[in-house]
């Protein structure tokens, strides 16, 4: 399955961005789709993930009531709604598939991944 990222940009403390991951090349409900950020100098980690229903999510703590994950199966899109964004959120931002239906947090976990698009909040 092919992932493209779209959505990310410039955007002030306090504000909000929509990041959205279109798929193709496969069965979109076979996946669970996770999102993933990687600052400058730190490692990948996990942000969130989603069920192939839609109807469970999974967060860091880092973003949980802030952040929300969302998917429509009929566009193969997966989206992540980010509000409150605050400076250390700056990542790039990477979207990812995996087969099964066990939401999982480890990138290593995910077989299918995204070029990444860059959130960068700043003042």
């Amino acid at each position: 399955v092919q992932l493209v990222e779209s959505g990310g940009g410039l955007v002030e403390p306090g504000g909000s961005l929509r990041l959205s991951c279109a798929a193709s090349g496969g069965i979109f409900t076979n996946y669970i789709m996770g999102w993933f950020r990687q600052a400058p100098g730190k490692e990948r980690e996990f942000v969130a993930s989603i069920s192939w229903s839609g109807y469970v999510t999974s967060y860091s703590d880092s973003v949980k009531g802030r952040f929300t994950s969302s998917r429509d199966n009929d566009k193969n899109a997966v989206y992540l709604q980010m509000n409150s964004l605050k400076s250390e959120d700056t990542a790039v931002y990477y979207c990812a598939a995996r087969a099964g239906r066990v939401l999982r947090t480890a990138a290593s976990d995910y077989g299918y991944w995204g070029q990444g698009t860059q959130v960068t909040v700043s003042s």
